[in-house]
């Protein structure tokens, strides 16, 4: 497993976020960023989850929505740490994870960010 500091990786996190274009960055609202060590989840399939969006999509929200916790994104260090060999490796899982959870903001479906390499 590839050894990096807490630190080192929350900073790779908020760089990732950094480069989501304005235009989405504008409609993000009402969500917390987290970065923990492992999930107490486990996937469906057995694989080791990388990041986790909890919440309501964008597009599933309507007039009720009001006066509600935020929705929460969370990157999970170890196991992306476990995944890769080296920090070039580290650094572009943390982005395509970044942009996969935010893309489940927005309502779109895990085979779809599959589909467009996410």
């Amino acid at each position: 497993m590839l050894d990096m500091p807490a630190e080192e990786f929350e900073d790779l996190v908020e760089s990732a976020l950094a480069t989501i274009p304005d235009e989405f960055v504008r409609a993000i609202d009402n969500v917390a960023f987290f970065v923990e060590d492992e999930s107490s989840a486990a996937a469906a399939d057995g694989v080791e989850l990388f990041g986790l969006y909890e919440g309501v999509p964008l597009t599933q929200r309507g007039h009720w929505y009001a006066g509600v916790q935020p929705d929460r994104i969370t990157i999970y260090r170890l196991p992306i740490l476990r995944h890769c060999w080296s920090r070039w490796e580290v650094v572009d899982q943390i982005a395509k994870t970044v942009v996969h959870e935010v893309g489940h903001y927005f309502g779109i479906s895990d085979r779809r960010l599959h589909e467009l390499g996410y």
